[in-house]
């Protein structure tokens, strides 16, 4: 058998010096050659897969079949826990016995493996771990079983013990918990978070329980549950969130922190008192979530030259505006990370923290102690910061102070709720803030929204006719006529929607002079737009249409948003 260290030599170039400082490392530290030159970063896993797989004899495979197959009943026999541990995963059809496994040298867990699966030989497969760990994950998945299944199990008289068992384990695809509430809502969050969902709705009514997901911002209805397993689910779903499950007559609030296929979920919790009964909104986000550039949140070139130059003003306001689940924290958030610098001291106070970025102080609001907005803004500006991100300016007092810290040095993000980048300044006045104050201190304005963008699995071209088009009533109208519009037909990627994933679409307002003196003597945030759109800016509208003509999105969904 040929030596490791030869077929690395031979198949990545490796030098004589990388070889001895691996040999060196092993002998002083112990641990396998191969697994040092990956740790160092002289190669790859891959590298050391194939190296492997001609010193073995193994066939390598870079990716494991996706599709779960009824056949698969490995699930039932075989515990995840021992999978996971040993990093070894049964894959193929019928007829053949196969194993993916990360380390040829693991006789013992493949031939115990063979023996709990009845098989005569197993053939071993040499794949990366992260595959390995993607497979079993999507092998032991709760979509397998039936929710249906799970209510019929369900014994009311037993309900008390049932929510009483409320440990958690690290992974809920780990949880072997037979319970069959356990299971139902287990079911409903894994679910939740393969289909991207953003929300889970639990809404009961006379004589059902219905649950929905919201997946791109739009509402889909998911599962009717019948109405006797009401209070034994909502009750599981409190307890998970630490709320006291004998008070059903006042809202409450919660956070329940959850791992699903070694994804880290964080899920905020509310219950409202309706006539029927506690209503629930579950709010999920993956704190691995990525932090998106600037690049990537939709921006077009002229508005992200804009905005890439306002953040980098030493002082003043940027506001960005739109409803709830616009993406207002995620743009602030990109705008930060382009900043994220050792230089710089960025200070947050949000509600809630929705991702850890890392060399950034940020702040959680709790009520409960007194640490508001104002509170915590008013604490931050002693703490010698060059930017500032505000969550959310929602009273008086946190945008006066925001716009002190601006006007004594420091660059301030915060975002409002309304409905254009003219009316955030008709808001501020509302809220008390005198005009010479916004304009001294308000450098731009963004406003936002989302629209989904069109599947590219069923995504079709054609031409729309000239009479649809002038019966519009949207900005920009103009510029699609006889153009190639497109549109998603619908397909299992996309869930038959026509639509995967979302984009922003954004119009930016800076302030110039003429917009200055404006806003001086009035606070119409009609005339205020007019006078902006006159020094060329881009209505959401016609940043819509313009996505339309780029085939990203569908002239629906731009009026969908826009109206």
């Amino acid at each position: 058998m040929k030596l490791i260290g030869e077929i690395l030599k031979e198949t990545c170039s490796l030098s004589e010096d990388l070889l001895s400082d691996a040999l060196k490392e092993q002998e002083e530290k112990g641990g396998r050659w191969g697994e040092i030159l990956v740790r160092s970063g002289a190669i790859t896993e891959e590298d050391l897969l194939k190296a492997l797989s001609a010193q073995f004899g193994m066939p390598y495979v870079k990716t494991l079949p996706r599709d779960i197959r009824e056949e698969d009943d490995y699930i039932k026999t075989v515990p995840i826990q021992y999978l996971k541990r040993n990093k070894i995963c049964p894959i193929g059809g019928p007829g053949e016995a196969r194993v993916a496994l990360n380390d040829p040298l693991l006789f013992q867990p493949v031939d115990d493996l063979r023996i709990i699966l009845g098989l005569d030989r197993i053939e071993p497969v040499l794949t990366t771990n992260a595959e390995i760990l993607s497979a079993i994950n999507r092998a032991y998945d709760l979509s397998k079983d039936s929710p249906e299944q799970f209510v019929h199990d369900m014994d009311e008289e037993d309900s008390d013990s049932i929510i009483s068992e409320i440990e958690e384990t690290a992974d809920l695809l780990d949880d072997t918990s037979d319970a069959p509430i356990i299971k139902l809502v287990n079911l409903t969050l894994s679910q939740a978070v393969k289909a991207h969902a953003s929300d889970i709705h639990i809404e009961p009514y006379q004589t059902e329980l219905q649950i929905r997901y919201r997946v791109d911002g739009i509402l889909y209805n998911k599962l009717s549950l019948p109405k006797r397993i009401q209070s034994t689910l909502i009750s599981r779903i409190k307890i998970m969130a630490k709320l006291n499950i004998a008070e059903k007559r006042l809202p409450q609030d919660g956070r329940i922190e959850i791992k699903i296929a070694a994804k880290n979920i964080d899920i905020r919790v509310s219950t409202i008192p309706t006539t029927f009964g506690e209503r629930l909104v579950l709010r999920l986000l993956d704190k691995a979530g990525m932090i998106l550039d600037m690049e990537e949140v939709g921006l077009v070139k002229e508005n992200l030259r804009t905005l890439k130059h306002i953040i980098t003003a030493p002082h003043g306001i940027l506001l960005v505006t739109g409803p709830t689940g616009s993406g207002k924290t995620t743009t602030l958030y990109a705008a930060l990370s382009t900043l994220n610098n050792p230089d710089i001291n960025i200070m947050t106070i949000e509600d809630p923290v929705e991702y850890q970025i890392d060399g950034i102080s940020q702040i959680q609001v709790n009520p409960k102690i007194d640490l508001t907005f104002a509170r915590g803004l008013r604490s931050i500006v002693r703490q010698d910061p060059d930017v500032i991100l505000v969550g959310e300016i929602r009273d008086t007092e946190t945008a006066q102070i925001a716009v002190q810290s601006s006007l004594t040095g420091h660059l301030v993000f915060s975002t409002l709720h309304t409905n254009d980048a003219a009316s955030a300044v008709t808001r501020l006045i509302d809220m008390g803030i005198e005009p010479f104050l916004i304009t001294s201190s308000v450098i731009a304005i963004v406003a936002q929204r989302l629209v989904r963008v069109i599947c590219d699995q069923c995504k079709e071209g054609y031409v729309p006719p000239d009479e649809s088009l002038q019966n519009l009533d949207i900005d920009g109208w103009e510029m699609l006529r006889g153009n190639t519009l497109y549109r998603g037909k619908g397909c299992d990627s996309c869930l038959n929607t026509g639509y995967r994933g979302r984009v922003g679409i954004f119009e930016v307002m800076m302030m110039n002079e003429d917009l200055k003196t404006l806003i001086l003597r009035t606070s119409d945030a009609g005339l205020i737009k007019k006078e902006a759109a006159l020094h060329g800016m881009a209505t959401l509208a016609r940043d819509g249409v313009q996505k339309v003509l780029e085939g990203i999105t569908t002239l629906e969904e731009v009026i969908r948003v826009t109206r």
